[in-house]
């Protein structure tokens, strides 16, 4: 059973557990998530009000193309709360692999370091993703419903929170692996969404 198709309880439940999955990666996606439906919800009670038909044309365009936007980050954030927890069990069974033989060691050293390849590249597109949608919030905060102006302010903290959680998580796999230059790659791009998010 995927995480997304247990109730709020049950995944609260889980990560509250002696298993290390769901993790932080898994926490950064959903928080991630929450915070685009947020932003969501804002549009859902602004479109066709009043106080957003005084709006001109291109303000309101510039509102419902983030608002589209932000439905189609949600869509492509979701799956990546169940492939982080995927991404950290596949290493796992990498790790159990056998090494007796020459053969074997290198084979299990091939599959721990695709593993954690797959492991830095899903909270890597969690935290582009969350960089996406920051950038979709002007337009939504400035002709969004006054009334819900704390809801895209907690949408902000959370998918700020959710960028930081899952670099956390792309930083803590880049020291597993042994290709310096894949390292030296992916600091870089860890240290481009930093300068942008702070």
């Amino acid at each position: 059973m995927k995480l997304i198709d247990h109730t709020i309880e049950d995944f609260i439940n889980q990560v509250d557990s002696s298993s290390p999955a769901p993790g932080g990666g898994s926490v950064s996606a959903l928080s991630a998530t929450m915070g685009v439906a947020l932003l969501r919800m804002v549009g859902h009670i602004t479109i066709g009000r009043k106080a957003f038909n005084k709006y001109s044309e291109d303000q309101q365009q510039a509102f419902i193309d983030a608002w589209n936007k932000l439905d189609d980050i949600k869509q492509d954030l979701i799956p990546l709360i169940d492939e982080d927890t995927d991404a950290f069990n596949q290493i796992m069974t990498a790790f159990k692999l056998p090494k007796t033989t020459e053969d074997e060691i290198k084979y299990r050293q091939q599959a721990i370091q695709g593993a954690t390849i797959y492991a830095i590249d899903v909270p890597l597109r969690v935290a582009n993703l969350c960089m996406k949608a920051l950038r979709t919030i002007e337009p939504i905060k400035a002709y969004g419903n006054r009334n819900a102006i704390s809801d895209v302010e907690v949408a902000e903290l959370q998918l700020q929170a959710a960028c930081h959680g899952a670099l956390k998580n792309v930083s803590i796999n880049i020291t597993s692996l042994s290709n310096q230059k894949l390292v030296e790659a992916y600091q870089m791009q860890v240290d481009a969404i930093l300068n942008q998010i702070q």
